[in-house]
């Protein structure tokens, strides 16, 4: 559990934050240890509807939001209405700067990190980013130049950032993730049968309509009961799909995800650098399968980390059908799941919001 600690002399810390789970829920992570020191915390958010429905269930934690924009290719004719935009967000981010008179800015990756961070390294703050990925994002190494040093989940990425200081911390979870209830109490949530095998389905907050489609058809008759995010774009056609059939719950969106863990035997989900942290600390095995249009194809990189610790099962989504999703299923026995269960849980790192608070602690 985190540690309350007060110090003498209390920071004020900007986390940017938001655009997707991936982002957010590791900066509420570093909120919540860096505010059991004593600190005060602003985490700035986009203004995607994920971001509001996600930061609602954290009512103790103060949020802004702030628009966040994808840079456009460079020569497109976007690129001036991005700038303007830009620029207006880099305005805000200064004004939030100085009424709260911030000591610190931390991005946790994406374009909601890069304004805020820019703007605290021309005012002169101490400046960082979080990269969670085996291979940083863009927008991550246009921020990068911007910080005082770089924050990295996995130990791969530390080659990409040239002679900045990188400091390999892990990603950070939710503290509800840090203890999660027994299986029985998980599976009396969402009406599961405990004594039954769990296929937790997690098709990203916007959804995954093949991967979607595929484990419906693939799950079938296989013994196995269902917990399928489906996410809200794709969660009236999978209900439909799948009506009627015992065993199998469909949700567009969980925000108990301690408790869609505790109650899983297996996962199937796309290999976002936050998600496989939350799998791990979990011990929940999985077949990862790459969102194929990633930039520079990240979720692969993130996803091999895990198949090579024996942890995950990788598959291309060209490779993914319904009979494979049967197949699968079929097979994993106890055995088979108890020991990629060990070997997930190796790949947690149960310090990683502490460390990232302890890095800010000492450079000030």
């Amino acid at each position: 559990m985190l540690r309350s600690v007060i110090v003498s002399a209390p920071l004020k810390v900007i986390i940017a934050c938001g655009g997707t789970g991936g982002h957010l829920f590791p900066g509420i992570a570093v909120a919540q240890e860096l505010e059991s020191r004593g600190h005060k915390v602003i985490l700035l958010i986009s203004e995607k509807e994920v971001d509001a429905e996600a930061s609602q269930k954290y009512s103790a934690l103060r949020f802004e939001t702030i628009r966040a924009i994808a840079k456009p290719p460079t020569f497109s004719l976007k690129m001036v209405p991005f700038l303007w935009k830009l620029w207006k967000t880099i305005g805000r981010c200064r004004k939030i700067i100085d009424d709260e008179q911030a000591d610190v800015v931390l991005g946790m990756g994406g374009f909601t990190s890069f304004a805020p961070v820019y703007a605290g390294a021309k005012k002169g703050l101490k400046t960082y980013v979080h990269e969670s990925n085996a291979i940083p994002g863009r927008s991550n190494l246009l921020t990068a130049k911007h910080c005082s040093k770089i924050l990295v989940g996995m130990k791969e990425a530390t080659a990409h950032f040239g002679n900045v200081e990188v400091l390999h911390v892990g990603t950070p979870v939710r503290s509800e993730l840090e203890k999660l209830p027994s299986r029985e109490e998980a599976s009396e949530t969402f009406g599961l049968n405990p004594k039954q095998k769990t296929l937790l389905v997690m098709g990203g907050s916007q959804g995954a309509q093949q991967l979607n489609e595929v484990v419906a058809n693939g799950s079938k008759e296989s013994g196995w009961q269902v917990l399928h995010l489906a996410g809200r774009s794709d969660y009236q056609r999978i209900k439909k799909m799948v009506e009627g059939r015992g065993g199998y719950h469909v949700l567009p969106f969980c925000n108990q995800m301690a408790q869609a863990y505790a109650a899983s035997d297996f996962c199937v989900a796309r290999s976002g650098a936050s998600s496989l942290t939350e799998l791990s600390w979990a011990g929940l095995p999985a077949l990862l399968v790459p969102y194929p249009f990633a930039a520079d194809d990240h979720q692969t990189a993130n996803a091999v980390v895990y198949e090579r610790a024996n942890a995950a099962i990788l598959k291309t989504q060209d490779e993914v059908d319904a009979g494979l999703i049967k197949e699968m299923l079929f097979s994993l026995n106890d055995e088979i799941i108890a020991t990629m269960n060990q070997a997930m849980l190796s790949l947690a790192d149960s310090d990683s919001a502490r460390k990232i608070a302890a890095v800010i602690e000492d450079d000030h």
